[in-house]
């Protein structure tokens, strides 16, 4: 089974351009992410910039407008995923509580996860 887990820092709503957690956080995130490498169940990381440095394109009318970041009603924001190939969902939720933020070393507001159908997305 997949399961997409997703980070919700705190404070990265309100982030500005360039903003980095501690160098303990970074360390301990990637010891999270050599873990799951490790026991062979890491099929995809990556971390994401804050909303302040996004855009946002809409087409209101069908004409495309860009609106630059930060986005005021953003309360939670996405701020990185892992995808997992696991054996179950508690295995997944396993995943999770060894996570660098279930530990307190991550600045975490929660940590999501969701489980990948196969059918949805053509995958075998």
């Amino acid at each position: 089974m997949r399961f997409m887990m997703l980070m919700i820092p705190k404070g990265y709503e309100s982030a500005t351009p360039g903003t980095m957690p501690s160098a303990d956080a970074v360390s301990a995130m990637m010891k999270y992410n050599e873990s799951l490498q490790k026991a062979g169940v890491l099929l995809a990381l990556d971390g994401l910039h804050p909303p302040s440095m996004g855009a946002r394109v809409t087409f209101p009318g069908g004409k495309p407008k860009v609106t630059d970041g930060p986005f005021a009603e953003a309360k939670e924001v996405l701020g990185g995923y892992w995808m997992i190939q696991v054996k179950s969902r508690a295995e997944a939720i396993a995943r999770v509580m060894l996570s660098a933020s279930s530990r307190g070393s991550w600045p975490s507001r929660s940590s999501r996860w969701r489980r990948l159908s196969p059918s949805t997305y053509g995958i075998t």
